[in-house]
């Protein structure tokens, strides 16, 4: 398909992917945005409409995120259904291939031939670009996607190792710009199979994202200088990020289902004071929370809200980052952010 230049942003969450596509020297506000089903929503509405003509199922690709279609995949084991799945499409289920057939699952290393098979990823360039090409736009010469991944654990908590990769970025400093321009960890499998979909795509992880979608809002950009809480409010995990200066002083992880506003707002306060631990966050279900070198000098009362959930836990709206006016669209101005870095261009500014 033929390309130009322009960026494809994709941040994929555990209910929509949110696409912008952007071409150099168009305004930001007239960029092209869509809001989608997430890959693991559309596999798991696949899974269920083989189920309901109950018909076998393979799982072929790659190793992508879970949720809803890993609950589809349960659905069709209670059904009586086979499932079969190659090794990389698996470990979407779990690392541990062995946990995988205890779940029923049927390890093959090739497709049983007249199965449907269901493809697994989290990136499909090809229906984005068809979907662009019914309106005539090419699709962009650059690729940036954001997803949430917790990294390969076999053996391990997927929330512990998850958040060590947070751990290791406020070690080296917590710089935004460096994390967002480097490529991600052998360990994190979930983004090298977005590379291996799309090689020498840009990829981050959602939370990265959509600190920086924030730091793009007009407040957000004015009080980096001083410092800022951010907070995402995703569908199904909670990212927060004490930020002065392009720099992670502190970062906390939860899940957005075990929170309340009066839990996070407790949270929030305990985390500014440096007094949150790890521990008690892991505790209550949650990934954790770490901080950096020193302390927490800075105007981290000032807050922005992001995130697909916010006004389950913010009722002012006043709080909500709307970089360019658009509040669903954070982590893909943040992928934009990201590529401009990473491709040596300048992006306007609110």
């Amino acid at each position: 398909m033929e390309t130009t230049h322009g960026v494809l942003a994709v941040d994929v969450g555990g209910g929509t992917q949110d696409v912008l596509c952007w071409f150099q020297g168009q305004l930001l506000e007239n960029a092209i945005k869509m809001i989608l089903p997430s890959p693991t929503v559309l596999v798991a509405r696949r899974l269920d409409g083989l189920r309901r003509e109950g018909r076998d199922v393979v799982l072929v690709g790659k190793t992508m995120g879970g949720g809803p279609s890993g609950r589809a995949v349960q659905r069709h084991l209670q059904a009586g259904l086979k499932v079969y799945a190659l090794p990389d499409a698996a470990r979407t289920l779990h690392d541990d291939l062995d946990r995988v057939r205890d779940m029923g699952v049927r390890i093959v290393d090739e497709p049983p031939a007249g199965v449907p098979q269901v493809v697994l990823q989290d990136l499909d360039v090809d229906r984005l670009g068809k979907a662009l090409g019914l309106f005539d736009i090419p699709l962009p010469g650059s690729i940036a996607v954001a997803v949430q991944d917790h990294g390969f654990s076999p053996a391990e908590s997927n929330r512990l190792f998850r958040f060590r990769y947070w751990q290791d970025f406020l070690a080296s400093g917590g710089d935004l710009k460096t994390l967002a321009t480097t490529p991600p960890p052998a360990y994190m499998t979930r983004m090298r199979a977005v590379r291996e979909t799309a090689p020498g795509a840009l990829v981050l992880d959602t939370g990265t994202a959509a600190i920086l979608g924030a730091l793009m809002d007009s407040r957000g950009a004015r009080w980096n200088e001083e410092g800022l809480t951010v907070v995402n409010v995703g569908n199904f995990h909670t990212v927060v990020a004490l930020v002065r200066r392009g720099r992670v002083l502190a970062i906390y992880e939860h899940h957005t289902g075990r929170l309340t506003p009066e839990k996070l707002a407790a949270h929030l306060d305990a985390l500014r004071r440096k007094e949150l631990t790890a521990r008690e966050v892991f505790e209550d279900n949650g990934h954790g929370c770490a901080y950096g070198a020193g302390g927490l000098e800075g105007a981290f009362h000032r807050l922005l809200v992001t995130g697909p959930r916010r006004r389950q836990l913010f009722e002012d709206p006043g709080l909500f980052a709307a970089p360019f006016g658009d509040m669903m669209l954070s982590g893909c101005f943040g992928l934009l952010q990201a590529a401009a870095w990473a491709g040596g261009f300048q992006l306007e500014r609110e």
